[in-house]
């Protein structure tokens, strides 16, 4: 079946189509949700409210541009709306002219789950500007505008994500449990 073929489906409220959509991307999504919500069952709930604004707004999709692409968008936004509902992104931590090594040698053996348990360790707004810039590769104009917060403010939120993450690990490799 093309993605051309999918897509109809999906606008025609194909129940199959949709279960095979889940099934192909229910573990990605659930692991981009899970980037940004500590709870599993919170990430659960924001990958299915993701899943239900692509069948209903599939008809947005204008095919421009990657089909998955524009279903993580949604995931991603159905994670940040989920964190704004649930965290204060007003705060006011801004610095400016510090410079703070942030290369970090990650050993090869790092699994996912270890690094899920580190990023649960930042602060919800740590952790959200590190995936946005990071993983998703966002810039900081569009996360400030994201979040509502200023650029200075995500610039300064990624630089103590990457200072705490590089502390983690440090704690880690010498035997501590972060």
């Amino acid at each position: 079946m093309t993605e051309a073929a999918i897509i109809q489906a999906l606008k025609e409220d194909n129940r199959q189509v949709q279960k095979w959509l889940y099934n192909k991307y229910a573990g990605l999504f659930l692991g981009i949700s899970r980037r940004y919500v500590k709870i599993n069952e919170d990430a659960e709930d924001v990958m299915i409210d993701a899943f239900y604004k692509i069948f209903n707004n599939i008809h947005q999709y204008s095919g421009n541009g990657s089909f998955e692409g524009w279903m993580k968008r949604i995931v991603i936004n159905e994670s940040l709306m989920f964190i704004r509902k649930n965290h204060n992104f007003k705060l006011k931590v801004e610095i400016s002219n510090v410079e703070i090594k942030t290369s970090i040698n990650v050993q090869d053996e790092l699994q996912v789950k270890d690094i899920l348990k580190l990023l649960d360790k930042l602060p919800t707004g740590y952790r959200t500007v590190f995936n946005l810039y990071v993983i998703e590769g966002f810039k900081h104009r569009e996360i400030a505008e994201k979040l509502g917060i200023s650029i200075n403010t995500s610039k300064s939120q990624l630089i103590l994500a990457k200072k705490r993450l590089k502390d983690l690990i440090i704690k880690q490799e010498l035997g501590g449990v972060g």
